[in-house]
């Protein structure tokens, strides 16, 4: 029988409401979506969630870059950016005089992408730079931003990929029409001002992905996977030839091709109410006129008949990715593909490559993934061997787990229990409005029915070993495509020179009309809503122990957490303990065992070690939360010191930190740590090799068997209180052992120095440190709204300057983080990624801001503003109710103390501001960090910032 001939549990059916406006749900569907479709052809999704009086809202446009022009490639992600450039209302001061010299740079980029002679180009260049900065003059810098954080908007964004592109902002609900407002005429017209100053960010953009192998990888994996689909054809960043010659002519037709509302989609889910919410949006997008979209003719692959080699180097640990090519997303093929996945691996690392191979360290590392598109789509396996094997090696033991498969060589069980899991996902997935709204859009992007998404889980379920079997038998053959990641040069970096823009205007303090309109549209505030802990939690004591509850009210999924006050700062290898428990097993449970039985049951386990505590956490259905506490305590009173693996575990620590050597992210994390702290830090006082080579297991499994004999606290977040408060008791320790004392790390005072590390990359990135004073909790306020005015955010002082006005980094800003503790020092940081002959500028730019607080009070008000309506609408629930408590505790505090902080912005005046950053930015002296290619440095200018010092990566890494 046909998969689609059973009867269906999720059913679509349709409503009529109030106000005459036809709509769809689908039959026992928990979170009661609404879909309506207005006469132009605009799907609305619309779902209620009441966490907080904030609507999560989502626009995906079913476009993305596998409908560039195949001559202006990354044009759709370029498009994406100019989005928040405003339209002929929003970000002009006056548009008919700066309408005409966009229309001449329009013009020029026409002649200048035609033009074959390379310095005519860079004559035309400078033309498009002179009149740029003209046309400057009538334009407000991200004035779109200024607009939505008036709203109280937070997690404004959007991202490009291969078939959509998709804009996002959280709001209160009261501004939903002043949103509405905004976004309608956004969606209205485009405007490409300040173009070319974006065009050299999204170059930088560019340079970044450069500097990131995973990327440079999966381009090789998709072409070869997709010789002459867009898929593989068209990268989202686009060619940097492309780049470098766009076409504002084309972005403006692709606009009006695929921008039209029969072809994106409005997603809200919040505190909102249905008929209220369709009768505003058909209001404002009910005018947008419908458009036919452009005829496209489908690309199909020819089957891969072969193996495909392709290698690629960089500096990072060498790896192999496999892939097979899939059917899209939905299909027979792509479901059964990802269950395959989760036989080898899976959440509860009981799959064949977390059993044979990462469990037993047969290799560094090993995971399978599938990626689902609209068309196609790609199972894969990334393999990363140990020094001593070849990635022939890793690719043959990797093939062996599919041989497997294809025998039918698998557990009966695990088939049940990763259906479990996916519904387990599933539930947690659609408990949050941005859960919610995140599958709405993407059941939209990839053109499926909401009803089709519910049913899902059904579809799976009723596969059978049988199924699976077959088709591995039929789809694994020599037909895959496999990427060697050698350890090398990578001779394929694209460098390009400094165009030299001459920085535009971003005439901070003007407004357009229709932003005082937005400001001058006053709605009913939201009155804040601050949190009784005291009430909220639930607290008992059971054998001496703290036992704090929080009642889960939106699913069956429990957690229980073992807190304990200490961390690796009382004991440095603590953190080492839990990692190799991992690893080990029980007399009567194997290490492969365990995994199993807490996936049987569908529990998680999770143990993080930070300086000053241990939580030990598990999660899954209330129903199995107690087998798992049995099966965890099983495990840790009755842990096997198994020599041989510990010796192998040693092996593998000791690779890992090799690997993590030749990764320039953790390189870089590591670097701005030793800037800040020295290196007496918790960050280089770890254990070394010869101590972990000549230590026995049992010195690390001692500490799991005794650790429940420690003082430690219990927190349950679930449903039924009374019934765990019944079993726990059996599940407690008498306290027997006292924690040791904390070792004390220095926090060196902060200056003068430049520390350097030499790493082949297209990029420098620089971050200074600064130590400040101790921490203060009634500065968190004035903190909150420098941040947001100055340091982070689009409409911010330092991301204006740098970024738009001067076109001189992708990503730059300025933090001011306070401790997390009290009697420790807040710390200042400031970033800035760029290409090396753009840094200095960069640097010179940053200390002029740093130097004296620009004073824009415009902007300022806006921060303000922005700051109290997050705060106002924003609530405390679930989990965080409890962890709050935790985090306040360290600082003292027992109350919300966002009610402080409320009160505190609500009285601020620009001057608290300038006298808080007087105080405790501006007398600051800062460290400075750099790594980049050490050929590309100005010298002469480094040495200006201080005494330059090339560090080596056993210096910050501390072994």
């Amino acid at each position: 029988m046909s998969l689609y001939m059973i009867d269906k549990k999720h059913k679509e059916t349709v409503h009529t409401d109030t106000n005459h406006y036809e709509y769809t749900t689908v039959t026992n569907d928990e979170n009661k979506v609404r879909i309506y479709q207005l006469k132009n052809g605009l799907k609305v999704f619309l779902a209620q969630n009441f966490d907080a009086p904030r609507i999560q809202t989502f626009i995906p446009v079913r476009t993305g870059s596998n409908n560039d022009p195949s001559d202006n490639t990354g044009l759709a992600h370029y498009l994406e950016h100019m989005m928040f450039k405003g339209t002929s209302k929003i970000g002009t001061q006056n548009w008919e005089k700066e309408k005409e010299l966009l229309n001449q740079i329009s013009d020029l980029y026409e002649t200048h992408k035609t033009e074959q002679d390379p310095e005519k180009k860079k004559e035309i260049y400078k033309k498009i730079d002179q009149i740029s900065q003209e046309a400057s003059e009538y334009a407000i810098a991200n004035e779109y931003d200024k607009a939505i954080s008036s709203l109280g908007a937070s997690g404004t964004n959007a991202h490009t990929w291969f078939d959509e592109t998709v804009y996002k902002n959280n709001i209160p609900n009261n501004e939903l029409e002043k949103w509405l407002k905004i976004e309608k005429e956004r969606f209205s017209e485009i405007v490409l001002r300040l173009f070319h100053t974006e065009l050299e960010s999204v170059y930088e953009e560019f340079n970044r992905a450069q500097d990131n192998d995973t990327r440079l990888v999966n381009y090789e994996l998709m072409d070869a996977l997709f010789p002459t689909h867009p898929n593989g054809q068209q990268t989202t960043l686009g060619k940097p030839e492309h780049l470098k010659n766009p076409s504002m002519k084309a972005i403006h037709k692709y606009f009006d091709e695929y921008y039209v509302p029969n072809n994106y989609a409005l997603v809200l889910v919040g505190d909102l109410d249905f008929e209220k919410t369709i009768q505003l949006i058909d209001r404002y997008f009910g005018a947008i006129p419908y458009r036919e979209l452009p005829e496209k003719t489908p690309v199909i692959e020819k089957p891969i008949s072969e193996i495909i080699k392709r290698t690629v180097k960089s500096p990072t640990t060498p790896r192999i990715q496999l892939a097979w090519r899939t059917d899209s997303y939905g299909t027979r093929e792509a479901m059964l593909a990802d269950i395959v996945v989760n036989i080898l691996s899976n959440r509860g690392e009981a799959g064949l490559l977390d059993l044979h191979i990462n469990q037993t360290q047969k290799m560094l590392w090993a995971q399978a993934f599938s990626v689902g598109l609209k068309q196609y789509g790609y199972f894969s396996i990334v393999a990363v061997p140990k020094e001593t094997q070849t990635l022939d090696q890793a690719k043959e033991m990797v093939l062996e787990e599919i041989e497997l498969i294809k025998k039918g060589d698998f557990p009966d069980w695990i088939l049940p229990a990763i259906i479990n899991d996916f519904k387990l996902q599933r539930m947690k997935g659609l408990e949050t409005a941005e859960g919610l709204a995140t599958t709405l859009y993407d059941t939209y992007i990839k053109g499926r029915t909401w009803e089709q998404e519910l049913n899902e889980m059904d579809e799976y379920a009723r596969f059978t070993k049988e199924d699976v079997v077959n088709f591995a038998n039929t789809f694994f053959k020599d037909n895959y495509v496999m990427v060697y990641k050698e350890k090398g040069i990578n001779d394929k970096l694209v460098r390009v020179e400094n165009p030299g823009i001459t920085p535009v205007k971003i005439n901070r303090e003007a407004q357009s009309e229709f932003l005082k309109g937005i400001l001058a549209d006053k709605t009913e505030d939201i009155q804040p809503d601050f949190i009784d802990y005291q009430k909220e939690i639930t607290t008992d004591t059971i054998h001496g122990k703290k036992l704090s509850f929080v009642k889960n009210k939106y699913n069956d999924i429990a957690q229980v957490h073992f807190i304990f006050p200490f961390g690796s700062d009382h004991d440095r290898d603590l953190g080492i303990s839990t990692q190799l428990l991992q690893y080990l097993g029980t007399r009567d449970l194997s290490p492969e065992d365990l995994k199993k039985e807490f996936f049987k049951i569908g529990i998680n386990n999770d143990f993080k070690t930070t300086h000053n505590q241990l939580l030990i956490s598990l999660s899954g259905l209330e129903e199995n939360i107690e087998k798992g506490i049995a099966l965890l305590q099983h495990w840790m009173f009755n842990v096997n010191p198994d020599q041989e693996i510990y010796t192998q575990f040693v092996g593998t620590v000791l690779e890992n930190r090799q690997a993590i050597k030749k990764d320039k992210n953790r390189i870089m994390t590591a670097l701005t740590t030793y800037t800040k702290l020295g290196n007496t830090s918790r960050f280089t006082d770890v254990i070394s090799k010869e101590e972990l080579k000549n230590s026995k297991a049992e010195i690390f499994t001692d500490r799991m068997k005794k650790l429940f004999n420690y003082p430690y606290q219990i927190f349950f977040y679930g449903k039924d209180f009374d019934n765990f408060r019944q079993y726990i008791g059996k599940y407690t320790e008498p306290e027997t052992l006292h924690i040791p004392e904390p070792k004390l790390y220095p926090e060196p005072e902060t200056g003068g120095n430049v520390y350097f590390i030499n790493y082949d990359m297209v990029q420098m990135e620089m971050s200074k440190a600064g130590k400040g004073n101790s921490v203060n909790t009634a500065n968190f306020g004035k903190i909150n709204v420098f941040n947001e005015y100055f340091g982070r955010g689009l409409s911010s002082i330092v991301f204006q300057e740098i970024r738009e006005s001067k076109s001189l980094a992708y990503s730059a800003y300025v933090s001011y983080a306070a401790s997390s503790e009290l009697n420790h020092p807040d710390y200042i940081t400031t970033y800035i990624g760029t290409q090396p002959d753009k840094l200095m500028i960069a640097v010179d730019t940053m200390n002029e801001l740093m130097n004296e607080l620009p004073e824009v009070p415009i902007q300022f008000e806006n921060a303000k503003n922005a700051a109290l309506k997050q705060i106002a609408s924003t609530r405390v629930t679930r989990n965080n109710i409890f962890f709050n408590t935790l985090r306040l505790g360290k600082l003292g505090i027992s109350h919300d103390f966002r009610k402080d902080i409320y009160e505190q912005i609500k009285n601020m005046k620009f001057e608290d501001m300038k006298e808080f950053y007087q105080a405790e930015i501006k007398p600051v002296n800062f460290n400075t960090a750099i790594i980049g290619k050490k050929e590309n440095l100005d010298m002469e200018a480094v040495n200006k910032m201080g005494n330059f010092i090339e560090v080596s990566l056993e210096d910050i890494f501390g072994h």
